[in-house]
Protein backbone atom coordinates (compact mmCIF):
# COMPACT_ATOMS: atom_id res chain seq x y z
CA UNK A 1 0.00 0.00 0.00
CA UNK A 2 1.24 3.52 -0.69
CA UNK A 3 2.69 5.79 2.20
CA UNK A 4 2.01 8.90 1.16
CA UNK A 5 -0.52 10.29 -1.90
CA UNK A 6 -0.44 13.84 -3.26
CA UNK A 7 -4.42 14.94 -4.45
CA UNK A 8 -3.97 16.65 -7.54
CA UNK A 9 -7.31 18.06 -6.90
CA UNK A 10 -9.76 20.60 -4.65
CA UNK A 11 -12.90 20.68 -3.20
CA UNK A 12 -15.16 18.07 -2.06
CA UNK A 13 -13.58 15.09 -3.84
CA UNK A 14 -10.11 16.32 -2.82
CA UNK A 15 -12.02 16.04 1.06
CA UNK A 16 -13.40 12.63 -0.19
CA UNK A 17 -9.83 11.15 -0.88
CA UNK A 18 -8.47 12.72 1.94
CA UNK A 19 -11.35 10.18 4.04
CA UNK A 20 -10.48 7.38 2.52
CA UNK A 21 -6.79 7.30 2.59
CA UNK A 22 -7.05 8.40 6.31
CA UNK A 23 -8.80 4.98 6.90
CA UNK A 24 -6.52 3.29 4.90
CA UNK A 25 -3.51 4.69 6.81
CA UNK A 26 -2.06 6.38 4.29
CA UNK A 27 -0.93 9.74 4.81
CA UNK A 28 -2.07 12.88 2.30
CA UNK A 29 -0.95 16.16 0.10
CA UNK A 30 -3.00 18.73 -0.67
CA UNK A 31 -2.33 21.04 -3.39
CA UNK A 32 -3.71 24.21 -3.54
CA UNK A 33 -3.43 27.86 -5.12
CA UNK A 34 -3.80 31.26 -3.52
CA UNK A 35 -7.20 31.16 -4.09
CA UNK A 36 -8.03 28.27 -1.96
CA UNK A 37 -5.46 28.52 1.11
CA UNK A 38 -9.07 28.63 3.57
CA UNK A 39 -10.59 25.31 1.51
CA UNK A 40 -11.41 22.17 3.92
CA UNK A 41 -9.08 20.27 2.46
CA UNK A 42 -6.23 22.08 3.01
CA UNK A 43 -7.18 21.88 6.32
CA UNK A 44 -7.62 17.95 6.46
CA UNK A 45 -4.49 16.65 4.97
CA UNK A 46 -1.72 15.81 6.25
CA UNK A 47 0.67 18.35 4.87
CA UNK A 48 -0.65 21.07 2.06
CA UNK A 49 1.66 23.40 -0.57
CA UNK A 50 0.72 26.18 -2.04
CA UNK A 51 1.23 25.39 -6.24
CA UNK A 52 0.69 29.38 -7.64
CA UNK A 53 -1.82 31.40 -8.62
CA UNK A 54 -5.63 31.03 -8.61
CA UNK A 55 -5.94 30.02 -12.35
CA UNK A 56 -5.97 26.72 -12.84
CA UNK A 57 -3.57 27.23 -15.63
CA UNK A 58 -1.66 28.80 -12.49
CA UNK A 59 -2.19 25.80 -10.56
CA UNK A 60 -4.36 23.15 -10.63
CA UNK A 61 -2.90 22.49 -14.04
CA UNK A 62 0.55 23.40 -13.72
CA UNK A 63 2.59 19.86 -14.28
CA UNK A 64 5.78 21.10 -12.93
CA UNK A 65 4.46 22.95 -9.74
CA UNK A 66 2.47 19.96 -8.70
CA UNK A 67 5.16 17.30 -9.77
CA UNK A 68 7.83 19.61 -7.29
CA UNK A 69 5.00 19.15 -4.92
CA UNK A 70 4.91 15.64 -4.44
CA UNK A 71 8.50 15.54 -4.52
CA UNK A 72 9.43 17.34 -1.85
CA UNK A 73 6.60 16.08 0.53
CA UNK A 74 7.80 12.58 -0.53
CA UNK A 75 4.54 11.25 -1.98
CA UNK A 76 4.75 7.81 -3.62
CA UNK A 77 1.29 8.11 -5.82
CA UNK A 78 -0.59 11.07 -7.31
CA UNK A 79 -4.37 10.45 -6.94
CA UNK A 80 -5.97 13.10 -9.92
CA UNK A 81 -9.75 13.01 -8.68
CA UNK A 82 -11.53 14.24 -11.15
CA UNK A 83 -11.55 17.20 -13.80
CA UNK A 84 -8.72 19.14 -14.43
CA UNK A 85 -5.73 16.64 -14.76
CA UNK A 86 -7.44 13.34 -14.15
CA UNK A 87 -7.38 12.06 -18.21
CA UNK A 88 -4.26 13.95 -19.13
CA UNK A 89 -1.91 10.85 -20.66
CA UNK A 90 1.00 13.42 -20.50
CA UNK A 91 0.59 14.29 -16.66
CA UNK A 92 0.16 10.14 -15.84
CA UNK A 93 4.12 9.42 -18.01
CA UNK A 94 5.27 12.08 -15.90
CA UNK A 95 4.38 10.56 -12.53
CA UNK A 96 5.50 7.08 -14.01
CA UNK A 97 9.13 9.30 -14.78
CA UNK A 98 9.19 10.35 -11.50
CA UNK A 99 8.61 7.41 -9.50
CA UNK A 100 4.96 8.05 -8.80
CA UNK A 101 1.84 5.89 -9.26
CA UNK A 102 -0.44 7.82 -11.15
CA UNK A 103 -3.97 6.44 -9.28
CA UNK A 104 -5.63 5.48 -12.68
CA UNK A 105 -5.59 3.78 -15.77
CA UNK A 106 -2.24 4.20 -18.05
CA UNK A 107 -1.37 7.06 -20.77
CA UNK A 108 -2.07 4.33 -23.51
CA UNK A 109 -5.61 3.69 -22.22
CA UNK A 110 -6.32 7.58 -21.84
CA UNK A 111 -5.32 8.06 -25.27
CA UNK A 112 -7.34 5.21 -26.74
CA UNK A 113 -10.14 5.75 -24.83
CA UNK A 114 -9.68 9.70 -24.64
CA UNK A 115 -10.50 9.46 -28.36
CA UNK A 116 -14.41 8.91 -29.08
CA UNK A 117 -13.94 7.74 -32.78
CA UNK A 118 -11.13 5.25 -31.31
CA UNK A 119 -13.33 4.29 -28.30
CA UNK A 120 -16.28 3.25 -30.85
CA UNK A 121 -13.81 1.15 -32.52
CA UNK A 122 -12.82 -0.24 -29.55
CA UNK A 123 -16.84 -0.71 -28.38
CA UNK A 124 -17.26 -2.89 -31.47
CA UNK A 125 -14.27 -5.23 -31.94
CA UNK A 126 -15.09 -6.30 -28.42
CA UNK A 127 -18.32 -6.89 -29.52
CA UNK A 128 -20.89 -4.17 -28.09
CA UNK A 129 -23.31 -2.42 -29.74
CA UNK A 130 -22.50 1.27 -31.05
CA UNK A 131 -24.38 4.18 -32.72
CA UNK A 132 -24.25 4.21 -36.10
CA UNK A 133 -21.63 6.47 -37.23
CA UNK A 134 -18.35 7.16 -39.08
CA UNK A 135 -14.30 7.58 -38.47
CA UNK A 136 -12.81 10.56 -37.89
CA UNK A 137 -13.76 13.38 -40.25
CA UNK A 138 -10.95 15.93 -41.09
CA UNK A 139 -13.51 18.37 -43.29
CA UNK A 140 -16.47 19.58 -44.44
CA UNK A 141 -17.28 17.99 -47.73
CA UNK A 142 -16.29 14.64 -45.96
CA UNK A 143 -18.78 15.19 -43.06
CA UNK A 144 -21.80 16.23 -45.35
CA UNK A 145 -21.47 12.58 -47.44
CA UNK A 146 -21.46 10.95 -44.17
CA UNK A 147 -24.71 12.77 -43.03
CA UNK A 148 -26.30 12.33 -45.94
CA UNK A 149 -25.43 8.17 -45.91
CA UNK A 150 -26.39 7.91 -41.95
CA UNK A 151 -29.52 10.02 -42.91
CA UNK A 152 -30.64 13.08 -40.62
CA UNK A 153 -30.84 13.60 -37.73
CA UNK A 154 -27.78 13.20 -36.66
CA UNK A 155 -24.77 14.33 -34.29
CA UNK A 156 -21.60 15.99 -34.85
CA UNK A 157 -19.04 15.66 -32.33
CA UNK A 158 -15.53 17.08 -31.35
CA UNK A 159 -13.70 13.60 -31.86
CA UNK A 160 -10.86 14.94 -28.97
CA UNK A 161 -13.44 16.01 -26.20
CA UNK A 162 -16.26 16.59 -24.46
CA UNK A 163 -18.75 18.35 -21.93
CA UNK A 164 -20.93 19.38 -25.12
CA UNK A 165 -18.45 21.77 -27.06
CA UNK A 166 -17.89 20.97 -30.48
CA UNK A 167 -21.22 18.97 -29.96
CA UNK A 168 -24.15 19.77 -32.55
CA UNK A 169 -27.55 18.33 -33.58
CA UNK A 170 -28.70 18.28 -37.38
CA UNK A 171 -31.87 17.94 -38.61
CA UNK A 172 -31.55 17.90 -42.22
CA UNK A 173 -29.49 19.26 -45.40
CA UNK A 174 -30.61 22.76 -45.58
CA UNK A 175 -28.31 23.41 -42.03
CA UNK A 176 -25.98 20.77 -42.18
CA UNK A 177 -23.04 22.79 -43.73
CA UNK A 178 -23.32 25.67 -41.39
CA UNK A 179 -23.73 23.41 -38.08
CA UNK A 180 -20.28 21.17 -39.07
CA UNK A 181 -18.57 24.48 -39.50
CA UNK A 182 -19.72 26.37 -36.40
CA UNK A 183 -18.75 22.20 -34.66
CA UNK A 184 -15.34 21.81 -36.05
CA UNK A 185 -14.49 25.77 -35.48
CA UNK A 186 -15.67 25.16 -31.87
CA UNK A 187 -13.80 21.98 -30.99
CA UNK A 188 -10.64 23.83 -32.67
CA UNK A 189 -10.83 26.06 -29.94
CA UNK A 190 -11.45 24.45 -27.48
CA UNK A 191 -9.67 20.73 -27.79
CA UNK A 192 -6.75 22.32 -30.17
CA UNK A 193 -8.38 19.69 -33.04
CA UNK A 194 -11.31 20.21 -35.29
CA UNK A 195 -12.02 16.89 -36.01
CA UNK A 196 -15.06 15.66 -35.73
CA UNK A 197 -17.14 12.40 -35.67
CA UNK A 198 -20.68 11.91 -36.92
CA UNK A 199 -23.24 9.60 -35.21
CA UNK A 200 -26.98 8.69 -35.72
CA UNK A 201 -29.00 10.68 -33.35
CA UNK A 202 -31.33 8.29 -30.84
CA UNK A 203 -34.21 10.51 -29.98
CA UNK A 204 -35.23 11.03 -26.44
CA UNK A 205 -32.49 8.63 -25.15
CA UNK A 206 -32.01 8.14 -21.36
CA UNK A 207 -27.53 8.11 -20.53
CA UNK A 208 -27.24 4.94 -18.15
CA UNK A 209 -23.78 4.69 -17.31
CA UNK A 210 -22.05 1.48 -15.50
CA UNK A 211 -19.30 1.52 -12.94
CA UNK A 212 -16.66 -0.54 -13.05
CA UNK A 213 -12.95 -0.69 -10.90
CA UNK A 214 -10.30 -3.14 -12.71
CA UNK A 215 -6.80 -4.49 -10.81
CA UNK A 216 -3.87 -5.15 -12.29
CA UNK A 217 -4.81 -9.13 -12.78
CA UNK A 218 -7.46 -8.70 -15.56
CA UNK A 219 -10.17 -8.76 -12.85
CA UNK A 220 -13.07 -6.42 -13.82
CA UNK A 221 -15.50 -5.37 -11.31
CA UNK A 222 -18.83 -3.67 -12.22
CA UNK A 223 -21.32 -2.13 -9.77
CA UNK A 224 -24.54 -1.78 -10.97
CA UNK A 225 -25.97 1.14 -13.51
CA UNK A 226 -26.34 4.96 -12.84
CA UNK A 227 -29.29 6.63 -14.43
CA UNK A 228 -27.95 10.63 -15.45
CA UNK A 229 -30.28 11.06 -17.90
CA UNK A 230 -31.09 14.21 -16.27
CA UNK A 231 -28.84 17.15 -18.06
CA UNK A 232 -28.22 20.91 -18.99
CA UNK A 233 -26.66 21.72 -21.64
CA UNK A 234 -24.81 18.37 -21.45
CA UNK A 235 -23.81 18.61 -18.12
CA UNK A 236 -25.45 16.32 -15.36
CA UNK A 237 -27.74 17.72 -12.44
CA UNK A 238 -28.69 14.82 -10.63
CA UNK A 239 -28.00 11.18 -10.74
CA UNK A 240 -29.73 8.37 -9.09
CA UNK A 241 -29.08 4.27 -8.69
CA UNK A 242 -30.68 2.20 -10.06
CA UNK A 243 -32.23 3.71 -13.23
CA UNK A 244 -36.16 3.54 -12.40
CA UNK A 245 -35.99 2.09 -16.07
CA UNK A 246 -33.56 -1.02 -16.19
CA UNK A 247 -34.38 -4.23 -15.06
CA UNK A 248 -32.78 -7.16 -14.11
CA UNK A 249 -31.82 -8.17 -17.51
CA UNK A 250 -30.89 -4.75 -18.98
CA UNK A 251 -28.63 -4.53 -15.88
CA UNK A 252 -26.93 -7.66 -16.65
CA UNK A 253 -26.54 -6.78 -20.15
CA UNK A 254 -25.03 -2.98 -19.73
CA UNK A 255 -22.91 -4.91 -17.03
CA UNK A 256 -21.59 -7.55 -19.34
CA UNK A 257 -21.05 -4.86 -22.20
CA UNK A 258 -19.02 -2.34 -19.76
CA UNK A 259 -16.92 -5.73 -18.98
CA UNK A 260 -15.87 -6.72 -22.37
CA UNK A 261 -14.42 -3.47 -23.18
CA UNK A 262 -12.40 -2.76 -19.55
CA UNK A 263 -11.10 -6.92 -20.33
CA UNK A 264 -10.43 -5.81 -23.92
CA UNK A 265 -8.38 -2.68 -23.45
CA UNK A 266 -6.74 -4.31 -19.91
CA UNK A 267 -7.81 -1.74 -17.96
CA UNK A 268 -6.68 -0.64 -14.70
CA UNK A 269 -8.70 1.52 -11.84
CA UNK A 270 -12.09 3.28 -11.54
CA UNK A 271 -13.95 4.01 -14.97
CA UNK A 272 -17.50 4.64 -16.12
CA UNK A 273 -18.68 3.39 -19.55
CA UNK A 274 -21.92 5.44 -20.84
CA UNK A 275 -24.80 3.99 -22.83
CA UNK A 276 -27.54 5.72 -24.81
CA UNK A 277 -30.84 3.82 -24.14
CA UNK A 278 -34.05 4.12 -26.21
CA UNK A 279 -37.21 3.19 -25.37
CA UNK A 280 -37.40 -0.12 -26.58
CA UNK A 281 -34.18 -0.96 -24.24
CA UNK A 282 -31.84 -0.72 -27.07
CA UNK A 283 -28.56 0.32 -26.16
CA UNK A 284 -25.52 2.03 -27.42
CA UNK A 285 -22.08 2.24 -26.17
CA UNK A 286 -20.85 6.20 -26.52
CA UNK A 287 -17.74 6.65 -24.28
CA UNK A 288 -15.57 5.58 -21.06
CA UNK A 289 -14.31 7.92 -19.00
CA UNK A 290 -11.09 7.27 -17.45
CA UNK A 291 -11.49 8.41 -13.89
CA UNK A 292 -13.62 8.62 -11.19
CA UNK A 293 -17.10 10.48 -11.40
CA UNK A 294 -18.83 13.36 -9.52
CA UNK A 295 -21.50 10.97 -9.17
CA UNK A 296 -19.89 7.92 -7.44
CA UNK A 297 -21.55 8.32 -4.10
CA UNK A 298 -24.76 6.72 -5.40
CA UNK A 299 -22.82 3.78 -6.60
CA UNK A 300 -21.45 3.89 -3.11
CA UNK A 301 -24.37 4.07 -0.88
CA UNK A 302 -26.34 1.32 -3.20
CA UNK A 303 -23.61 -1.12 -3.12
CA UNK A 304 -22.32 -0.68 0.49
CA UNK A 305 -18.31 -0.58 -1.45
CA UNK A 306 -16.05 2.37 -1.19
CA UNK A 307 -14.97 2.97 -4.30
CA UNK A 308 -12.23 5.34 -3.94
CA UNK A 309 -10.71 2.46 -1.43
CA UNK A 310 -10.98 -0.15 -4.12
CA UNK A 311 -9.56 2.39 -7.01
CA UNK A 312 -6.27 2.91 -4.25
CA UNK A 313 -6.03 -0.36 -3.95
CA UNK A 314 -6.03 -1.49 -7.58
CA UNK A 315 -3.31 1.20 -8.25
CA UNK A 316 -1.19 0.07 -5.04
CA UNK A 317 -1.66 -3.74 -7.16
CA UNK A 318 -4.23 -5.38 -4.82
CA UNK A 319 -6.06 -8.18 -6.10
CA UNK A 320 -9.69 -6.98 -5.97
CA UNK A 321 -12.57 -9.79 -5.13
CA UNK A 322 -14.86 -9.81 -8.03
CA UNK A 323 -17.43 -11.58 -5.90
CA UNK A 324 -20.97 -10.46 -6.97
CA UNK A 325 -22.17 -6.60 -6.14
CA UNK A 326 -25.72 -7.18 -4.56
CA UNK A 327 -27.57 -3.79 -5.06
CA UNK A 328 -29.99 -2.06 -2.36
CA UNK A 329 -32.21 0.16 -2.13
CA UNK A 330 -32.21 3.52 -3.93
CA UNK A 331 -29.94 6.44 -4.03
CA UNK A 332 -30.20 9.85 -5.44
CA UNK A 333 -27.18 12.51 -5.43
CA UNK A 334 -28.13 16.35 -5.87
CA UNK A 335 -25.48 18.67 -7.35
CA UNK A 336 -25.91 21.94 -5.00
CA UNK A 337 -23.86 24.55 -6.80
CA UNK A 338 -23.86 28.28 -6.18
CA UNK A 339 -25.75 29.03 -9.48
CA UNK A 340 -29.22 31.39 -9.70
CA UNK A 341 -31.34 28.87 -12.01
CA UNK A 342 -33.73 31.62 -12.76
CA UNK A 343 -31.35 33.73 -14.36
CA UNK A 344 -29.88 30.86 -16.44
CA UNK A 345 -27.67 29.08 -13.84
CA UNK A 346 -25.63 32.22 -13.85
CA UNK A 347 -23.00 31.81 -11.13
CA UNK A 348 -23.22 33.33 -7.72
CA UNK A 349 -19.90 33.13 -5.78
CA UNK A 350 -19.72 34.96 -2.61
CA UNK A 351 -19.14 34.10 0.77
CA UNK A 352 -21.11 31.73 3.33
CA UNK A 353 -22.38 33.63 6.17
CA UNK A 354 -24.55 30.91 7.43
CA UNK A 355 -24.48 26.80 6.82
CA UNK A 356 -26.40 24.15 8.00
CA UNK A 357 -25.97 20.25 6.50
CA UNK A 358 -28.53 18.17 6.52
CA UNK A 359 -28.13 14.52 8.27
CA UNK A 360 -30.57 12.00 9.69
CA UNK A 361 -30.48 8.13 8.41
CA UNK A 362 -29.68 7.61 4.88
CA UNK A 363 -28.43 10.89 4.27
CA UNK A 364 -24.89 12.10 3.34
CA UNK A 365 -23.17 15.47 2.20
CA UNK A 366 -19.58 15.45 0.23
CA UNK A 367 -18.61 19.29 0.56
CA UNK A 368 -15.57 21.81 0.75
CA UNK A 369 -17.52 24.59 2.41
CA UNK A 370 -17.90 25.74 5.84
CA UNK A 371 -19.56 29.06 7.88
CA UNK A 372 -17.01 31.86 6.76
CA UNK A 373 -15.89 30.24 3.78
CA UNK A 374 -15.24 32.64 0.15
CA UNK A 375 -16.25 30.66 -2.70
CA UNK A 376 -13.64 31.43 -5.25
CA UNK A 377 -14.99 33.07 -9.04
CA UNK A 378 -12.09 30.88 -10.74
CA UNK A 379 -13.56 27.17 -10.75
CA UNK A 380 -16.80 24.76 -11.12
CA UNK A 381 -19.22 26.26 -9.14
CA UNK A 382 -20.13 22.98 -6.98
CA UNK A 383 -20.47 23.70 -3.50
CA UNK A 384 -21.79 20.52 -2.47
CA UNK A 385 -22.86 17.10 -3.18
CA UNK A 386 -26.23 16.00 -0.94
CA UNK A 387 -26.76 12.50 -1.49
CA UNK A 388 -29.58 10.39 0.00
CA UNK A 389 -30.83 6.68 0.16
CA UNK A 390 -33.89 4.95 0.70
CA UNK A 391 -34.95 1.38 0.85
CA UNK A 392 -37.44 2.21 -2.30
CA UNK A 393 -37.45 5.08 -5.01
CA UNK A 394 -40.31 6.78 -3.50
CA UNK A 395 -38.71 6.97 0.27
CA UNK A 396 -34.71 8.46 -1.52
CA UNK A 397 -37.31 11.11 -3.07
CA UNK A 398 -39.24 11.95 0.13
CA UNK A 399 -35.85 11.95 2.01
CA UNK A 400 -34.09 13.94 -0.30
CA UNK A 401 -36.82 16.55 -0.15
CA UNK A 402 -36.63 16.51 3.88
CA UNK A 403 -32.97 16.56 3.38
CA UNK A 404 -32.95 19.80 0.66
CA UNK A 405 -35.45 21.70 3.36
CA UNK A 406 -32.88 21.00 6.09
CA UNK A 407 -30.06 22.37 3.91
CA UNK A 408 -29.45 26.27 4.42
CA UNK A 409 -26.30 28.04 2.79
CA UNK A 410 -26.62 31.75 3.58
CA UNK A 411 -24.90 34.72 2.28
CA UNK A 412 -24.43 36.87 -0.74
CA UNK A 413 -24.79 33.64 -2.97
CA UNK A 414 -27.39 32.03 -4.35
CA UNK A 415 -27.60 28.16 -4.54
CA UNK A 416 -29.51 25.53 -6.35
CA UNK A 417 -31.28 23.88 -3.73
CA UNK A 418 -34.42 25.82 -4.52
CA UNK A 419 -34.60 24.24 -7.97
CA UNK A 420 -34.08 20.64 -6.74
CA UNK A 421 -36.83 20.78 -4.62
CA UNK A 422 -39.34 21.94 -7.33
CA UNK A 423 -37.68 19.30 -9.77
CA UNK A 424 -38.69 16.40 -7.01
CA UNK A 425 -42.04 17.68 -7.07
CA UNK A 426 -42.06 17.33 -11.25
CA UNK A 427 -44.66 14.60 -11.78
CA UNK A 428 -41.84 13.24 -15.30
CA UNK A 429 -39.33 12.96 -12.52
CA UNK A 430 -41.62 11.18 -9.96
CA UNK A 431 -42.57 8.73 -12.52
CA UNK A 432 -39.01 7.95 -13.70
CA UNK A 433 -40.33 9.30 -17.62
CA UNK A 434 -36.72 10.88 -17.96
CA UNK A 435 -34.72 11.15 -21.10
CA UNK A 436 -31.74 13.50 -22.01
CA UNK A 437 -33.65 16.21 -23.27
CA UNK A 438 -36.88 16.41 -20.53
CA UNK A 439 -34.94 18.88 -18.31
CA UNK A 440 -33.87 21.72 -21.00
CA UNK A 441 -37.21 20.95 -23.44
CA UNK A 442 -40.16 20.33 -20.35
CA UNK A 443 -38.91 20.75 -17.23
CA UNK A 444 -37.22 23.81 -16.90
CA UNK A 445 -39.52 26.28 -18.43
CA UNK A 446 -42.30 24.53 -16.45
CA UNK A 447 -39.79 25.62 -13.39
CA UNK A 448 -39.29 29.17 -14.73
CA UNK A 449 -43.18 29.96 -15.88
Amino acid sequence: MFKKVLIANRGEIAVRIIRTCRELGIKTVAIYSTADKDSLHVFLADEAVCIGGPRPQESYLNIPSIISAAEITGADAIHPGYGFLSENPGFAEICTACGMKFIGPSPETMVLMGDKAKAREVAIKAGVPVVPGSGIIKNVQEALKVCEEIGYPVLVKAAHGGGGRGMRLITSSKEAETLIVTAMAEAEAAFGSGEVYIEKYIENPRHIEIQVVADQFGNVMTFGERECSLQRRHQKVLEEAPSPFVDEDLRNKLSDAAKKIAEFINYEGAGTVEFLVDKDKNFYFIEMNTRIQVEHPVTEFVTEKDLIAKQIMAAAGEKLDISDVKLKGHAIEFRITCEDYEKDFRPTPGKIEKLLIPGGFGVRVDTHIYEGYRIPQYYDSLLAKLIVWGETREEAIKRGERALSEFIIEGNLKTTIPFHLKLLKDENFIKGALDTKILENKILPKLKS
